[in-house]
């Protein structure tokens, strides 16, 4: 209910499985065979924790029917990384939330160079707004222009995204928001 506000209005275009989790609530598409869009709220208190990444996996989502059920194998010599919708960085506050952030049903291909510089800025970012402000809504997901998608996978074929879109949201005050979209290219 907390995060009715920020969440898309539903598609029929599009297939969708709401996968709620702990920490965000993902949308995924058995298309792509990844999420349309992922949604949290970031406070304050959750740009802080005590739990670490370190010895976090990458996993399966069983929630999703195995005949979509991406594998961290299917990014295995891909040239992309395993790119978090719903960062790990926003998730330090609870094992059972940092855990969820790194199945598969919150990860795109995303090209390093943006995975490692600009979308990790702006999630960066989105924490210092959160401290700032109190809290924050974020939606972010893929975008893909081109037809035929280009794809990535040995068994099942990922869809790589021809760029990501991320909007957030702050009701504290007078409501304000703010978009970016970034290319999926060096």
């Amino acid at each position: 209910d907390e995060l009715a506000v920020a969440l898309p209005t539903p598609r029929r275009d599009l297939p969708e499985q709401r996968l709620e989790r702990k920490a965000y609530i993902s949308s995924f598409n058995n298309l792509t065979l990844m999420p349309n869009w992922v949604a949290w709220k970031l406070t304050k208190a959750r740009t802080n924790g005590h739990v670490s990444r370190k010895n976090v996996r990458f996993q399966e989502d069983y929630d999703v029917d195995e005949r979509y059920r991406v594998s961290t194998f299917d990014y295995n010599r891909s040239g992309y990384d395993r790119g978090h919708l719903c960062p790990a960085g926003d998730n330090r506050w609870d094992y059972d939330a940092m855990t969820e952030c790194f199945l598969m049903t919150n990860i795109c291909p995303q090209g390093h160079d943006l995975n490692a510089g600009d979308w990790n800025d702006l999630e960066n970012r989105c924490r210092s707004w959160a401290r700032r402000y109190g809290e924050i809504y974020i939606v972010c997901g893929p975008i893909i222009y081109d037809k035929p998608r280009r794809r990535i996978g040995r068994g099942r074929k990922v869809s790589v995204p021809d760029a990501f879109f991320k909007v957030v949201l702050c009701m504290k005050g007078s409501p304000k928001a703010i978009g970016f979209i970034f290319a999926n290219d060096d």
